[in-house]
């Protein structure tokens, strides 16, 4: 059953909808997530993936499966989850901010 407070299900990306179960407290990228982040002042955790993505299944599994780490999660940040075949342009955006950090 999916936690209530996941607000993937009714999202229509088959990646989105891989973690409508997690306990984490996942929001789809969007105006209300960021509304949200800075209504509640919690820094936004961010990942982006793809539905054929090895690594993003290892740390579905590892990570947002857990329910200690889905807590400590939702109680420290908003978590918003991307499908990158679906906002390339939001892919794009941290992928150039990644490189000129690194």
């Amino acid at each position: 059953m999916a936690d209530p407070a996941n607000l993937l299900g009714s999202e229509t990306s088959p990646y989105l909808l891989q973690h409508a179960h997690n306990p984490v407290h996942w929001r789809p990228w969007g105006k209300a997530a960021l509304d949200e982040a800075r209504a509640t002042g919690k820094p936004i955790l961010l990942s982006i993936g793809y539905a054929a993505c090895h690594w993003c299944h290892v740390m579905a599994h590892e990570s947002f499966e857990d329910p200690r780490t889905a807590a400590v999660m939702n109680r420290l940040f908003v978590s918003i989850k991307v499908d990158r075949e679906e906002r390339p342009d939001v892919d794009q955006l941290y992928m150039n901010a990644v490189q000129a950090l690194g």
